[in-house]
């Protein structure tokens, strides 16, 4: 009780902030309903997030880069200097677009364009950038003004890096690594044996997507001295294919992906050494790794560039191995991660000053912060607790204080803290509710902090290493927020009947009348440890539930325990079987609704995506709570997803195979229950189309209506502006058509309760 008494009263400080916001900022004349074209409209959409300064780098202690957007008076990367603000061009842009027109290879044409442009590379001095023109590489030096043409080449160069010294620049062309010598404009293979299915230094789909980031694609790694890469090698020979059809042109284009499913054969992975000079590959001997089916999924150097160090996974990824290489590829184990499930990559370690590391576990089903010394040995476990880590920032040069991101405060928000090695001392550095993003200078006395709320847009400031704020760069309060009649959401907690305490946000009418009962529209995720229900602002997003609040909807949003995002424990209960345990949560979600007087859940929709999408598929074909769902981008057959993702929980079919079918709704198609509206992009490489349509398919053997939408040209995410207004607009119809919202139910009286 006590616990849940301060959450309400946290809810109650937040939506009072996000109050005092709007007050602070009267709206002139009427405040306006929401309207799709104002959220969506690429040509009439309302700033509502505001536009304060993003991924900001520290240049040294004391300065920060920014990239602006370039007008004819602007430079595209500004120095700022962190105590005053006081603004002065990284570099003269007039100088060098003209030392780049007076090349002869450029011109003043491509120069313009060039000097427009604010995704330059820079080197890590900041001395000198790197241009990309017609798949050919330009050098330009600040200092000197010298324009240098690197490659000569009709292949592209494709991601890209300078050296930690600034000497080189490596790359990847036909699937091989290679480096270009800046001084003496020599370019040099690394790699030779590169292919269409043999990729050196170069991901492919689902080691990228599932392991490194999405869209991070490079696969290889610097020294901190710069005289070795280590790298990836990845043979997908084995790799079933997936053919992407863009049924737009006239003649059908086609895009070939290798795309492993659930229980096919993984690309093959090697982990090489190769020397910036140019020398044979060492391959780091990983061969009594090879009947786990490896995975080589974190990368890294020893500060002294010694080792290499890396983590190595089997198939199922029940397991995790820390592990160090020397130059001749020998290898030494330092210890093994294991869980009662699976096992998350958590990131490299952090490195001190006497080579000794910093290293985040889930051991405890809580991801925690542990002291390693330089042999491997454990010193101790730093941080404790009911709450998690989420980011380790560093720590500072006297090796007194650690700095991190986590949950303590909060499991919606993401504070600040720091902490001395030896565990004493902890302390929270952020100061209002909600999600900060840090961003330390090099020796950590000072850091850049981007904030918001639910009902916030980010804002930016400067805060001394103790926490104390310095400046605001950016309040980011003029946003047309204020103009329009928006509902404060509300956070709650829900128990579930195993006890477990759920977190969820509802959005009321903002003419919200107790004595009405309103139909609900609940928003799911579901996938482990994923939360939505986060105090943060999420643009769009939230501004469409707002919008179907102003239509007379409850918006409901719970996470269930398997998603609350509370430890690693609280997903564990999930492993081997997708969908189940989810689906009770949502239900006991649904049943928490139905005692409160002003909700009517006979009427219940559901929505989501991807996960979310698949379960809304699963809820429609187990469960008879729901009027309709919307599932977006579906997986409604896990032996069609990819292997990394699907057997980290799953396991492979052939150990699971009743499992696997009893966690798919397309086995269940003949038991849907209420409407629904099928959504997918037709060019999805990651969830492909396939799993909508093998669903559609057995619905309609099954005798079972439903409506679908597919956007053609359209990836996982929709992404192009004018189909996803289409997409809102057909969600917001589906939705008012089958709750009614405006068919006046009033709510029972205690006589008839």
């Amino acid at each position: 009780m006590e616990i849940t008494i301060h959450r309400l009263w946290r809810a109650t400080i937040v939506g009072c902030f996000g109050l005092l916001f709007s007050i602070a900022h009267p709206a002139s004349g009427q405040l306006r309903d929401l309207t799709i074209d104002e959220i969506f409209d690429p040509q009439r959409r309302v700033d509502f997030d505001g536009n304060p300064p993003r991924e900001l780098v520290w240049l040294d202690d004391d300065r920060y880069l920014e990239r602006v957007d370039r007008s004819a008076a602007s430079a595209p990367l500004v120095s700022v200097d962190a105590r005053t603000g006081q603004r002065e061009p990284l570099f003269d842009v007039a100088l060098m677009e003209a030392a780049l027109a007076a090349f002869s290879e450029i011109g003043p044409e491509e120069a313009r364009l060039l000097s427009r442009r604010n995704s330059h590379l820079m080197n890590p001095g900041r001395t000198a950038l790197l241009f990309d023109l017609a798949n050919d590489l330009y050098h330009y030096d600040v200092g000197t003004r010298r324009v240098s043409r690197l490659t000569r080449s009709p292949e592209p160069e494709e991601h890209l890096s300078f050296s930690p010294d600034g000497r080189f620049v490596a790359f990847i062309r036909n699937h091989d690594l290679h480096l270009v010598d800046i001084d003496h404009h020599h370019e040099y293979p690394l790699t030779h044996d590169g292919s269409d299915v043999v990729r050196n230094g170069l991901l492919d789909w689902v080691y990228q997507e599932e392991i490194y980031g999405r869209g991070n694609f490079r696969g290889y790694w610097w020294s901190p001295d710069s005289t070795q890469i280590a790298y990836l090698q990845l043979d997908d020979s084995n790799v079933p294919g997936y053919t992407i059809v863009d049924h737009i042109p006239y003649h059908l284009e086609l895009e070939n992906w290798e795309y492993p499913k659930a229980g096919d054969p993984n690309p093959i992975v090697r982990l090489g050494l190769v020397r910036s000079s140019g020398s044979e590959t060492t391959w780091v001997d990983t061969e009594h790794y090879t009947l786990a089916q490896p995975l080589i999924v974190n990368v890294g150097w020893s500060s002294d560039s010694r080792k290499v160090v890396f983590q190595i996974q089997d198939r199922e990824q029940t397991w995790l191995d820390l592990n160090m290489a020397t130059s001749s590829g020998e290898v030494t184990r330092l210890f093994r991660e294991t869980t009662e499930a699976w096992v998350n990559v958590n990131g490299p370690p952090t490195w001190l000053a006497d080579q000794g590391f910093l290293w985040l576990s889930e051991r405890t089903g809580w991801k925690h912060l542990y002291h390693y010394g330089a042999d491997g040995d454990l010193v101790r476990q730093i941080t404790d607790g009911p709450w998690e880590i989420r980011e380790v920032h560093g720590v500072d040069k006297a090796g007194e204080w650690v700095y991190f991101s986590g949950t303590e405060r909060s499991h919606i928000g993401r504070d600040i803290y720091r902490v001395r090695l030896d565990g004493s001392g902890l302390t929270r550095l952020s100061r209002f509710p909600g999600t900060h993003r840090a961003r330390f200078n090099p020796s950590f006395t000072q850091y850049i902090d981007t904030w918001s709320d639910v009902s916030s847009p980010p804002s930016v400031r400067i805060h001394a290493a103790d926490g104390t704020e310095t400046r605001v760069i950016d309040a980011n309060r003029n946003t047309s927020l204020s103009d329009y009649r928006l509902a404060v959401p509300e956070f709650v907690q829900v128990a579930n009947r195993d006890g477990f305490v759920m977190e969820a946000m509802m959005i009321k009418p903002p003419d919200f009348d107790p004595t009405r009962r309103y139909p609900v529209y609940q928003h799911v995720y579901g996938g482990p440890h994923t939360q939505r229900v986060r105090n943060a602002w999420s643009g769009s997003t939230y501004l469409f539930w707002q919008l179907l609040a102003q239509h007379g909807v409850i918006v409901w949003v719970m996470d269930n325990s398997t998603a609350s995002g509370k430890g690693a424990v609280s997903a564990w209960p999930v492993y081997q079987n997708f969908g189940e345990l989810e689906l009770r949560d949502i239900e006991d979600g649904i049943a928490w609704l139905g005692e409160q007087p002003f909700t009517d859940v006979s009427r219940v929709g559901i929505e989501g995506w991807s996960y979310g999408g698949f379960m809304v598929s699963y809820a429609l074909t187990h469960s008879r709570s729901f009027t309709f769902g919307i599932a977006g981008g579906s997986v409604t057959d896990w032996r069609d997803y990819d292997t990394i993702y699907t057997e980290r929980y799953m396991r492979r079919p052939q150990n699971n195979g009743e499992g696997y079918r009893r966690s798919s709704p397309r086995f269940a198609a003949a038991d849907l229950h209420g409407a629904l509206l099928l959504v997918h992009g037709t060019m999805d490489e990651n969830v492909h189309m396939q799993h909508t349509l093998q669903f559609a398919y057995e619905l309609q053997k099954a005798g079972k209506p439903f409506d679908m939408m597919l956007y053609p040209q359209s990836r996982h995410r929709i992404g192009d502006p004018e189909l996803e207004k289409h997409r809102h607009i057909k969600m917001l119809d589906f939705t008012l058509r089958h709750l009614r919202p405006h068919s006046v139910i009033p709510a029972p009286t205690s006589a008839t309760r």
